[in-house]
């Protein structure tokens, strides 16, 4: 060891290893003796002289030595001298330092305080614009309340007064009756209250969380239209007179909500079950070589097109040798099976006629049906298979079953069933018209893209969620009156509809008390009340699984919330920023939605680190927003345990024997008294009066009617004392219950893989990993472990029912989990046999890289994520967060991540040959693109993009529609990089290539449209984003009818449903308006006949419970009038809009908007039907009503102007009609800007007038400014012809009337 001195030098800083000051090692001077060195040398200078004298020597060592002596004192002044100077410099350079780090230190306080002071003042400007904005919506809100309450009052007066007018004209009557000596009966002394009548004050509103059905609505609702909110130019939206939760909304709004709907929003397929093409087959001895090839030729082939298309397919069959044994088997496999065929020759046994009788004859119209019957010149059909194929026959009365009749061989048989079970698939099943499995495949990301935009949607999340919710209601409407739930429902209810501000709520209890249960059942309770409520629903599965990921939930959360808005730009894929902004989604949207959000988490507890990412629950939450969470008590964060909290109490015995009794009675199994008692005395614990402990009591004794007795059953079910303990016995009594060693061995090692795995397995991938296992075996097991709340199949996997049986299976065959790792090696393996370089499936994405997360495996991880495909398939379904929670865990950063990315990516490019590859590689390329514009890096984002833009154009063709994605995607960088200018011209490069390719009206053309109406947005070009984003509306709108019929008019219909059910009851005023309001919906599903039929039984319920001239008849026949209009029926129509007009006449106000919306119908009308004579005071009328409404400097005066100025120059009264193009002009000018397109039209109508009176100057002055606003407007919302639905269509031109289109006879 060497001392302290010599690890430091004079002049190094030594740093304090407690925090101290930084000291300075100085060296001391030391008196030193003098060493002899240099006398010595002196005498060593040459060789010694023989005979010198030693004085003389010695004088010269002397003199030496003084010198020496000297020598040295003045080193030692000058070392000293300067060592102090090297101290004082030292110290000098330590205070330098000091002083460079407290400056630095200054500067980094000053830039994060700038920092500070900057985002201050951007969110002071975004309040100060939000201020802004509500100022200006407080604003035309107050004047909106001042004409309604004039109006209101207007009407009321007049309503006294003509309730006072005919008080005194009962009173004189009844003095009449009196004086003739009749006798009167008070009302009061009736035991009927059927010819009272209740009055309610006009205008109150509903309690805001009442959930009534059809919301707050005004008592005077029945005369409402449709309301004139200011939106530019237009006003009404519809013919149709409007009320309640509808009162904004017209057939192009709800069209446009749709399209809206179905941008964002995947089409989860409903004809497969559990996202799987369930193919039942059928088949006879006779047809087994059809079958044979069927199953080793085309079956593969079925399977990699579906799973390319991101479903799993399955055979289901059953051989006639064993069929009769799995009766309950087989009818649930045909329940579940996407489509079924028949092999059939000549003779079917009993098992084939029982299928056939199930799939074919029963339900006909369940599923797709493809009958293969072989002929031949021996064919002679038996009686039974003759009888079988006219039942057939007979039960498919829509001709929807495809028959394959079939003479040659084997194989060319099967291949006509292939073409035809392909073609059924494609179309029927998963809504592909015509494409090809390779174009499907090749096509499949980008067309589910396409549909969602920009935005990166899994699809079987989305599905996942859906059915863990309709388990959970199925499972609650089968339990719940056992369960008791509505006590809880109940007081569910009130704390929802406690007054804000409301902390979120808390659902506690026990693991298995039924949590789940009770959300499913309170939310479809409450979307069958409150239609209006948006409710947004999240059932968190095992740790560790895609469902229990946070980043994934709140962005789920906000695609959901988004799509019922218009606008979805803006949304991150980075991880920290979804989490971030959520709050700010939901504050921002919560404000535009006119009804109540309610969101709902199950088993939030399972969530990783959920306190640290569920933040935003401790923020104060809107006020129409509320929060419902379910956690388990002994896992609920401290934070949480102050909110108002629903706690689930443990079962009492009644309802445990009435759960206990109902599984008894599917069995036709009863309990003795003394069974009863035991069984009441052993659930008196809070571990086992829980729901799912008495659940699976009930059904481990029902399973042992066919082994043991119920009594020993009931014993050894009595000994186990909570639910992980009974979950043990029954996988113990289950494995027991098989027949041979290896279906044991089987049921564990499935159980134990379901279990290592991420998020399960599917039934295919277990027929894999056991080749000797049999379908119908596997389906019995399943079937089994179902009924005992063990597993279910939710999107296709097999996944445990609940935690506690996870835990179970742990414990019971995993050892605790230390036998996990090699079930996930034996899992790795499958996948990675399955990982092809160019085909790559979601499940092997989902899988692979997790497991060797788990394994620990880095090296084999970052193998995997170079493999393009897997991180392709990873982010391209919006798993951005996961994919780069494994780039971290191997430890690499972004800059590296993109490096490793594109050495792979120039790796594969080495190996591509030919056109197919090519596009294969220009979509690796793109989405590296738009990977590195996630992930902040869009310097780096160009190149890849640039790359995959020159391969489509070179591989394919520079018009192709894959070019336009490419430019798209560019032009999106250049937008996040704000060069505007480069971004504007690749989005109009990309909506030309899309229009030339698909035409005006595709989606792909909306896609554009919207990308530039933001880009123009951003650059405060409102007028041209504005007429690009109506553009884009009326594709979504087209393509929302085309689609509606599968998806998005689901919420409408199940309305009218709702409303259906209340027109039920006695002929009331309130049933005549829920008649109308179902008119109004049908009307806009453009379902005419039943618009008409509730329109007419609300007219004829009014005129019966109101009588003839009460207002609502009015708004009857107004609607009335509207759809004969619509249709054509002209006369008809012109009938009603007079009646109703004598009506509002007499019973509104003069200046009463409903009788201006009349008044303009009906003056439409009449020109329509060239009648401008009667057209004319009626235009004159409704100007006067909208000056008194609106004042006169609003659009609408200047629009009802323009219409009467044109009624007045077809009438050849120019001279009249030449002060109101003036004044309309004046007005759309102050009101609407002098660059609007309604100022261009008013001008052109100026210049014609001009024209016609002889001013050829100032006409030609007046159509060249119109021609220079018309200029003005972008080229590309050109051909916008406006809805007839829409008030512009109530400005006409100069131009004659159009020639009247023959009626509807």
């Amino acid at each position: 060891m060497g001392t302290a001195s010599s690890l430091v030098s004079p002049g190094e800083v030594i740093e304090d290893g407690y925090g101290g000051e930084g000291g300075e090692a100085c060296e001391i001077p030391v008196e030193v003796k003098p060493k002899a060195r240099l006398l010595r040398s002196s005498f060593r200078r040459g060789p010694r002289v023989i005979g010198a004298s030693f004085k003389s020597t010695g004088s010269v060592d002397l003199e030496y030595a003084a010198e020496y002596e000297r020598l040295r004192k003045e080193y030692e002044i000058f070392r000293v001298s300067k060592n102090n100077e090297i101290s004082s410099m030292q110290k000098k350079e330590a205070k330098l330092d000091e002083e460079n780090k407290r400056l630095r230190a200054e500067l980094q306080a000053l830039q994060k305080t700038y920092q500070k002071i900057l985002r201050e003042k951007e969110s002071a400007l975004e309040a100060k614009y939000q201020a802004m904005e509500r100022a200006a919506t407080f604003e035309h809100d107050r004047d909106k309340v001042k004409r309604q309450f004039k109006i209101f009052r207007e009407t009321k007066e007049k309503e006294i007064q003509d309730l006072l007018r005919a008080k005194r004209d009962l009173e004189a009557k009844l003095q009449q009756l009196q004086a003739q000596g009749i006798q009167v009966y008070d009302l009061n002394d009736s035991d009927s209250d059927d010819n009272q009548t209740t009055v309610t004050a006009a205008g109150t509103q509903c309690e805001y969380w009442s959930g009534g059905v059809l919301g707050s609505e005004p008592s005077m609702g029945s005369m409402m239209q449709l309301q004139q909110t200011f939106r530019g130019p237009e006003f009404a939206h519809s013919l149709i007179d409007v009320e309640g939760p509808f009162a904004n909304v017209g057939r192009d709004d709800w069209d446009a909500a749709v399209a809206s709907l179905l941008q964002v929003s995947p089409h989860v397929p409903q004809a497969l079950w559990s996202n799987t093409v369930r193919c039942y087959l059928i088949f006879t001895q006779e047809t087994k070589a059809e079958f044979d090839v069927f199953i080793k030729k085309h079956s593969p082939v079925l399977r990699r097109m579906c799973e390319g298309l991101g479903h799993f397919y399955l055979n289901v069959c059953f051989p006639e040798e064993n069929a009769a044994s799995y009766a309950a088997e087989r009818k649930q496999e045909i329940e579940r099976s996407s489509v079924c065929v028949l092999f059939v020759k000549s003779t079917v046994t009993s098992s084939v006629l029982e299928d056939c009788e199930e799939a074919f004859v029963k339900n006909p119209d369940g599923h797709p049906l493809v009958l293969y019957l072989r002929t031949g010149e021996d064919h002679n059909l038996t009686g039974p298979t003759r009888q079988l194929l006219e039942r057939v026959n007979a039960a498919d009365k829509a001709a929807k079953i495809k028959v394959v009749d079939h003479d040659g061989s084997a194989e060319e048989g099967a291949d006509l069933i292939f073409f035809q079970l392909e073609k059924v698939i494609k179309q029927e099943l998963l809504g592909l018209e015509g494409a090809d499995a390779d174009s499907m495949d090749s096509g499949m990301e980008e067309g589910r893209e396409e549909d969602s935009g920009d935005v990166l949607w899994d699809l079987h999340d989305e599905q996942e969620q859906i059915e863990s919710y309709q388990q959970a209601c199925s499972s609650s409407s089968s339990s719940s009156p056992q369960l008791g739930f509505q006590k809880y429902i109940d007081r569910l209810n009130d704390m929802i509809a406690a007054p804000p501000p409301t902390p979120p709520l808390l659902v506690s209890g026990g693991p298995g008390s039924g949590k789940s249960l009770l959300l499913s059942k309170w939310i479809e309770q409450q979307q069958k009340h409150s239609p209006n409520t948006l409710f947004l629903y999240h059932f968190v599965g095992r740790p560790l699984s895609t469902s229990s990921e946070p980043v994934l939930i709140i962005k789920r959360l906000t695609i959901k919330l988004l799509q019922h808005f218009w606008s979805i730009s803006g949304l991150s894929m980075e991880p920290s920023k979804i989490l971030e902004e959520f709050p700010r989604w939901l504050e921002r949207l919560s404000a535009r939605h006119q009804g109540n959000i309610i969101i709902i988490i199950d088993s939030i507890n399972q969530i990783q680190q959920a306190e640290r990412h569920m933040k935003w629950l401790i923020d104060p939450l809107p006020v129409n927003v509320r929060v419902v969470v379910s956690v388990k008590v002994e896992t609920c964060p401290q934070a949480w345990r102050l909110w108002p909290t629903l706690h689930l109490d443990p079962l009492s015995p009644k309802e445990v024997r009435s759960i206990v009794d109902a599984e008894c009675q599917g069995m036709d199994l009863q309990l003795t008294k003394d069974q009863e008692k035991k069984l009441e005395r052993h659930c008196r614990s809070a571990s086992t009066c829980n729901a799912l402990y008495v659940t699976l009591l009930g059904r481990m004794i029902i399973s042992s009617v066919s082994g043991l007795s119920v009594e020993r059953s009931l014993e050894q079910c009595l000994q186990c004392q909570d639910t992980m303990s009974l979950y043990r016995l029954a996988l113990k009594m289950t494995l027991n219950s098989l027949n041979t060693d290896r279906e044991r061995h089987i049921m564990r090692e499935m159980l134990c893989l379901v279990c290592a795995s991420h998020n399960g397995v599917s039934e295919s991938e277990v027929l894999d990993l056991f080749p000797e296992l049999e379908l119908p075996v596997l389906s019995t097991l399943l079937y089994r472990l179902n009924r005992l709340c063990v597993v279910t199949l939710r999107c296709g996997l097999i996944r445990f029912q609940h935690l506690q049986a996870w835990e179970a299976v742990r414990l019971e065959f995993l050892g605790g989990g230390s036998s996990s790792a090699a079930y996930r090696e034996k899992l790795i393996q499958y996948f990675s046999q399955q990982l092809g370089q160019d085909r790559v499936t979601w499940r092997v994405a989902d899988e692979l890289p997790w497991l060797l997360q788990q394994q620990e495996d880095r090296t084999k991880l970052q193998l995997s994520l170079l493999n393009l495909f897997v991180s392709q398939n990873l982010y391209k379904r919006g798993h951005f967060s996961e994919l780069l929670a494994y780039w971290q865990y191997v430890g690499k950063d972004k800059s590296s991540m993109a490096t490793e990315y594109f050495d792979s990516l120039r790796h594969y490019e080495k190996s591509c040959e030919g056109e197919d590859s090519m596009t294969k590689l220009a979509n690796l390329y793109e989405t590296l693109g738009r990977f590195l514009k996630d992930l902040g890096l869009p310097s780096q984002a160009v190149a890849p993009l640039q790359r995959s833009l020159e391969i489509r154009e070179t591989a394919l063709d520079p018009d192709h529609p894959s070019v336009a994605c490419s430019l798209h995607q560019l032009a999106a960088v250049y937008v996040q990089w704000k060069k505007y200018g480069n971004a504007e011209q690749l989005y109009k490069q990309a909506l030309e290539i899309s229009e030339n390719a698909y035409g005006a009206e595709h989606a792909s053309v909306a896609r554009e449209l919207e990308s530039l109406a933001a880009l123009y947005q951003k650059q405060n070009k409102y007028e041209q984003a504005e007429k690009l984003r109506k553009r884009s509306v009326k594709i979504r709108q087209k393509t929302a009818r085309q689609k509606g019929h599968m998806y998005g008019f689901t919420l409408l219909r199940r309305r009218a449903l709702q409303l259906e059910e209340l027109t039920l009851g006695k002929e009331t005023s309130d049933s005549a308006k829920t008649l109308n309001e179902l008119g109004v919906l049908y009307y806009l599903q453009n379902n005419m006949d039943a618009a008409k039929l509730f329109l007419s039984r609300s007219l004829e319920m009014r005129q019966r419970v109101l009588g003839a001239d009460h207002p609502d008849c009015a708004q009857s026949l107004n609607n009335l009038a509207a759809l004969h209009t619509e249709r054509r029926e002209y006369e008809t129509a012109e009938d009603m809009y007079e009646r109703a007009l004598d009506i509002r006449k007499k019973a509104l106000s003069p200046d009463h908007p409903s009788l201006a919306y009349t008044l303009k119908h009906l003056a439409m009308l009449y020109k329509r039907r060239g009648k401008l004579e009667k057209a004319m005071p009626l235009y004159e009328l409704s100007l006067e009503i909208r000056e008194k409404s609106f004042g006169p400097k609003h659009p609408s005066v200047a629009t009802a102007l323009v219409n009467l100025a044109v009624i007045y120059c077809q009438l050849k009264k120019h001279s009249e009609a030449l002060p109101l193009y003036e004044r309309a002009l004046k007005v759309y000018e102050d009101s609407l800007g002098r660059s609007h397109p309604r100022v261009g039209e008013t001008l052109k109508n100026l210049a014609v007038l001009s024209y016609e009176e002889g001013d050829f100057e100032k006409a030609a002055e007046l159509y060249k400014r119109a021609m220079e606003i018309k200029e003005a407007e972008p080229s590309l919302a050109c051909g916008n012809a406006p809805s007839r639905h829409s008030s512009s269509g109530d400005t006409f031109s100069l131009k004659g009337p159009a020639p009247l289109p023959p009626a509807h006879r």
